[in-house]
């Protein structure tokens, strides 16, 4: 399909070669090259999540790369139908032909290594600030000390794996309420004992999301992976929704910010429990 643009800076790319899978995450990703001769961990629309982890990748993305974090470049990946034909792995067959269409790929870091509980506790605090911050307002439950969910390249902490972001998308309800409730699951962030202010980071990052940027955001989301929903309804309602969540989240006064910020002020400053350490891996 070349590389036409869908929304800010995501390009549509053809699966070409399916390399090998990850078998760390329950979702099965798999390495893919793609028809731009780039290789990509793929998150496949077939597995058992569902396309809205999908929708919670793409715009984790976007906003991630809009306030500056590490976040490795995405794209949209079309799988042929036929893609899976000569896979003889019968699970991984069956993935690649319930995944016929627009999937999304993440760019393949070479040499990568994930970032564990204990070298985590050695990152730049008002760095550790903004990936909460970011974490926060995206609702994500996924960086933990179970799964931190980071991996390190060229000597810098990369996010990956946001499936769990936005997690009210699950079940609409009233997405501008949803946005206002506390997100007391902060508190297990792996680098509140080591981060600054989030108050601080608030100030630093809430000025790079305006209006136009979330919707440049929400408007690259494949009609496809928006399937109805019995509350908001067809494709372009989700949309709304999506945009409606994200303005409402950032509306001062911002509640996942004080949130955070209690958390962070009852974590521990000390070093991490090392009976508590695992190994960062992919997910999802």
């Amino acid at each position: 399909m070349g590389n036409t643009s869908v929304g800010r800076e995501v390009r549509i790319v053809s699966a070409t070669r399916y390399v090998m899978p990850f078998r760390e995450g329950g979702s099965l990703p798999g390495l893919v090259e793609a028809s731009d001769d780039g290789l990509y961990v793929v998150k496949f629309r077939g597995a058992g999540q569902g396309p809205k982890t999908l929708v919670a990748e793409l715009l984790s993305a976007a906003i991630g790369r809009w306030l500056g974090l590490h976040i490795p470049d995405i794209v949209l990946i079309e799988i042929p139908a036929a893609f899976g034909r000569l896979e003889p792995d019968p699970e991984i067959a069956a993935l690649l032909e319930a995944s016929a269409g627009l999937n999304l790929g993440l760019d393949y870091l070479p040499g990568s290594l994930p970032i564990d509980p204990l070298s985590a506790g050695t990152m730049d605090p008002s760095l550790a600030a903004d990936i909460v911050w970011f974490d926060a307002l995206l609702a994500n439950v996924d960086r933990t000390t179970r799964n931190t969910n980071m991996l390190r390249w060229h000597d810098q902490p990369w996010l990956i794996d946001h499936g769990a972001a936005i997690y009210p998308h699950h079940r609409w309800t009233d997405p501008a309420e949803q946005a206002r409730r506390p997100f007391t699951a902060i508190a297990e962030h792996v680098l509140l004992p080591v981060s600054g202010s989030i108050v601080a980071a608030d100030g630093r990052l809430a000025p790079c999301l305006t209006e136009h940027a979330l919707w440049e955001a929400v408007a690259a989301i494949p009609d496809e992976w928006l399937e109805p929903d019995p509350v908001v309804g067809d494709a372009e309602a989700q949309r709304r929704a999506y945009y409606t969540w994200l303005t409402a989240r950032l509306a001062a006064p911002r509640t996942f910010v004080a949130d955070a910020e209690t958390a962070r002020t009852d974590a521990s400053v000390g070093t991490i429990d090392p009976d508590r350490r695992t190994r960062g891996r992919r997910r999802e």
